[in-house]
């Protein structure tokens, strides 16, 4: 059981880890002109980043509740991505780019985290 555990930590560190980087690539191709888009694409990339971060966190917690609290900002982080992404793209600040890929990872980080906290939660 222990082991399982472990590999799902991983699994989502990487996941996550992926994710910041797909996330880096999209803010590049914005348009460096818009000062909207600069704006907004601070706020992803702090969210974006933040996901994995809070996850590395949580993997150094001392205990449950502390991994439960490093998971849950890190639930809430994968929210404010999907809300920044929709946002560029409502916009349509940049017509020409790919969102579905990033708004779809985030919500399936998302989906992750919050089946995780659940279970740690013994709600599952």
């Amino acid at each position: 059981m222990q082991n399982n555990n472990l590999k799902d930590k991983t699994y989502l560190g990487q996941r996550s880890y992926q994710f910041a980087l797909m996330v880096i690539s999209f803010i590049d191709k914005l348009p460096r002109q818009d000062m909207t888009c600069q704006i907004i694409a601070r706020q992803l990339l702090r969210s974006a980043t933040s996901v994995g971060a809070n996850i590395v966190e949580a993997q150094a917690g001392s205990t449950k509740r502390d991994f439960t609290n490093f998971y849950t900002h890190a639930l809430k982080s994968a929210n404010e991505s999907v809300f920044w992404l929709r946002l560029l793209k409502d916009s349509k600040k940049a017509p020409a780019l790919e969102y579905e890929k990033p708004i779809d990872e985030a919500m399936q980080l998302a989906k992750l985290l919050g089946a995780s906290i659940l279970t740690l939660k013994g709600r599952r």
